[in-house]
């Protein structure tokens, strides 16, 4: 069905909404969940219509190869309103194809655009009033794909479940963290899966993350897999560094995310006249900024934070102190692409899409 509408998914409404007894002014992120989820096969060789269901859980085979080969991606997107009570998405076209290209990396079946475009669209619609218009909050979405089909059998799965839930959310962090540069382990590797949002790679950040925690830091700064030489993201965002007024950040390659936040970030940049240099940057380079006083800034940027300020980082043994900038690259930036998102500014680069 390439042609789908909103109008051929079918919607179940709840009988029961728990709009009531939420708190809209008091939420954390990712922790509540909306009345309904859009959910789509695919079996006997196909992708079925979407359809609209209330939120609940659901039930598995225990041989499904998602516990057992993990295919499985995702990706993190949001709706705004304005103080119109329009609702507005940011960049929705970016995530489904990105969503394909993790796809094909992990042998999972490619969801035809229209399923995942207008599939959000009709839940929107359906789910209007859960999107908070509180400071720092939105309706963070989840789109995900993974393996339904059964069998022990090292091989892709014969079935599929597309799945899109919402969560009314907060600021997903608040204030500057401290990052600890990993040399140890690495998040992917050359040739690998770094580049798709596969869950995966997620799983595989948390026990150098907690050994960092457990040193007295946030977050991760992530080096290249071979010589620990070069900075890549930082925990689970692409990673940007201010050194005099350049801002520098890795270029995207097979282990790196292809970040929607850091392409608007450049593109942003560059229009606000801000200069950018998009290369490899060594960690010996990043030490060396701080010690002559040339490091200005240096955050972290992704779809649930947008950009999330670095106080300082921790390297062999040595701990880095960033300092408070008046004006901050961080702060012009957030605030410019969260005024857009909400549409409190003109969008001179089409991101904005009203549903």
């Amino acid at each position: 069905m390439a042609a789908l509408t909103k109008n051929d998914i079918k919607i179940t409404r709840t009988e029961s909404s728990k709009i009531s007894s939420i708190d809209f002014n008091n939420l954390a992120f990712g922790q509540v969940f909306s009345d309904h989820m859009l959910i789509c096969d695919y079996k006997n060789g196909k992708w079925h219509t979407p359809e609209i269901v209330p939120y609940s859980p659901i039930t598995l085979d225990p041989s499904a190869k998602i516990f057992h080969y993990g295919q499985s991606i995702f990706e993190g997107m949001k709706a705004y309103k304005d103080d119109k009570e329009d609702v507005f998405m940011f960049r929705p076209m970016d995530n489904v194809r990105r969503l394909n290209v993790s796809a094909k990396r992990l042998s999972i079946p490619e969801l035809p655009e229209a399923y995942f475009m207008e599939g959000l669209k009709a839940l929107l619609e359906v789910e209007k009033d859960w999107i908070p218009t509180a400071e720092g909050s939105s309706l963070y979405i989840r789109p995900f794909i993974f393996a339904s089909g059964k069998g022990f059998h090292a091989s892709p799965a014969d079935e599929y479940k597309f799945i899109i839930c919402a969560a009314p959310s907060g600021a997903y962090f608040s204030g500057k963290v401290n990052v600890l540069i990993e040399e140890t382990y690495s998040r992917s590797a050359n040739g690998g899966v770094g580049f798709a949002k596969a869950g995966g790679n997620y799983a595989g950040q948390f026990y150098p993350t907690q050994l960092a925690k457990a040193k007295g830091y946030q977050q991760v700064i992530w080096t290249d897999d071979t010589t620990h030489e070069f900075i890549e993201e930082a925990g689970a965002m692409n990673v940007f560094i201010r050194i005099n007024d350049t801002l520098l950040t890795s270029p995207v390659s097979d282990r790196i995310l292809d970040g929607i936040t850091r392409k608007s970030i450049l593109q942003l940049a560059e229009a606000e006249g801000l200069k950018t240099d998009v290369r490899k940057v060594k960690v010996s380079e990043l030490v060396e900024a701080s010690r002559n006083g040339s490091l200005k800034e240096m955050f972290g940027a992704g779809t649930a934070a947008v950009i999330s300020p670095i106080s300082g980082f921790g390297f062999r043994g040595e701990d880095f102190i960033i300092p408070e900038q008046d004006a901050s690259f961080a702060s012009k930036l957030k605030n410019r692409i969260v005024a857009i998102q909400t549409n409190k500014v003109e969008d001179p680069f089409g991101w904005r899409v009203k549903l």
